[in-house]
C-alpha cells in the first residue's frame, strides 16, 4: 500500500471513474468492470472507486491507479449499506485497496451504534489506512473530521432520507466542505456532464468521481429515453 501522501497526489486535480455493478444489472461481472476500469484508464482516469472485493482483485490486474474500495452489503434494520461493519472494512484491508469508503451518515449501522462511536476503534485498528466518509451533510462531514477520516466526499447527498430532492451535484455542500476542512474533498454523486464536472473542480475539489454517467449504460439509455418521452 502507498503512503497517504503518495495516494493523494496520484489524484489530485484528476477523475475517479466508478466502476460497480449490482447484482440485479445486465453488467454485473468481475471481468467487464475490470474492462470498464481499463477503459476509463485509457480514456485518462487516475483512479477506480470499487465494490466488493471480487471486482477489485479483476481491476487489479487491469489497472495500476489508485482504488477507493467499497463493499455494499444489505442488513436488516439499517439502511446503512456502503462498507457497513468491521467484516467489510477487514475484507478490504487485507486486500489492500488504497482507499476504504464507508457510510459515515448519521444512520444507525447494523450494530445499532452510530459512526461516531465504531469509528474511533477503527481508525486505531487501521492506523495506516486510508479512509474516505460518505457524508450526505455538512454536519456528518464535521462530524467525520473530528473522528480522523482522511478526505470527506459528498457521496451520499441526496441518498439518504433526510437529504431527499437534494440538487446534484451538490454545489453547495461541496463549496463549504473545500472552504472549512483542511483534508481532501472528493465530489461523488449526481455528475453527469463535463460541464458539471469543471464546476466542481472549480470550487476547488481534490478530486472528483463520477460514475453512473460513464459506466452505467442502463442507467444514461433510460436518461435518453426519458428526454423522447419529454
Amino acid at each position: 500500500m502507498n503512503s497517504k501522501q503518495k495516494i493523494f497526489d496520484l489524484i489530485h486535480g484528476q477523475l475517479i471513474v466508478s466502476c460497480q455493478a449490482l447484482p440485479e444489472e445486465p453488467l454485473h461481472s468481475p471481468f467487464i468492470m475490470s474492462k470498464l476500469a481499463y477503459a476509463a484508464m485509457l480514456g485518462g482516469a487516475k483512479g477506480i472507486r470499487a465494490n466488493s472485493v471480487e471486482d477489485i482483485k479483476e481491476i487489479k490486474r487491469e489497472v495500476q491507479l489508485p482504488i477507493i474500495g467499497i463493499i455494499k452489503s444489505v442488513y436488516e434494520g439499517s439502511d446503512v449499506f456502503i462498507t457497513p461493519t468491521n467484516q467489510e472494512i477487514e475484507l478490504l484491508y487485507q486486500e489492500g485497496v488504497d482507499i476504504i469508503a464507508l457510510d459515515a451518515t448519521k444512520r444507525i449501522r447494523p450494530d445499532g451504534k452510530t459512526i461516531g462511536e465504531v469509528f474511533p476503534e477503527i481508525r486505531a485498528t487501521y492506523k495506516e489506512q486510508i479512509f474516505m466518509a460518505d457524508c450526505s451533510t455538512y454536519e456528518e462531514a464535521v462530524e467525520a473530521y473530528k473522528l480522523g477520516f482522511d478526505c470527506l466526499g459528498t457521496t451520499l447527498s441526496g441518498y439518504t432520507e433526510y437529504t431527499k430532492g437534494n440538487h446534484l451535484p451538490d454545489l453547495q455542500l461541496i463549496e463549504r466542505l473545500v472552504q472549512d476542512f483542511p483534508i481532501p474533498v472528493i465530489a461523488e454523486g449526481g455528475i453527469w456532464t463535463p460541464e458539471e464536472l469543471k464546476q466542481v473542480f472549480e470550487l476547488g475539489v481534490h478530486a472528483a468521481v463520477v460514475g453512473t454517467a460513464i459506466t452505467r449504460p442502463m442507467e444514461i439509455t433510460k436518461r435518453f429515453i426519458n428526454a423522447i418521452k419529454g
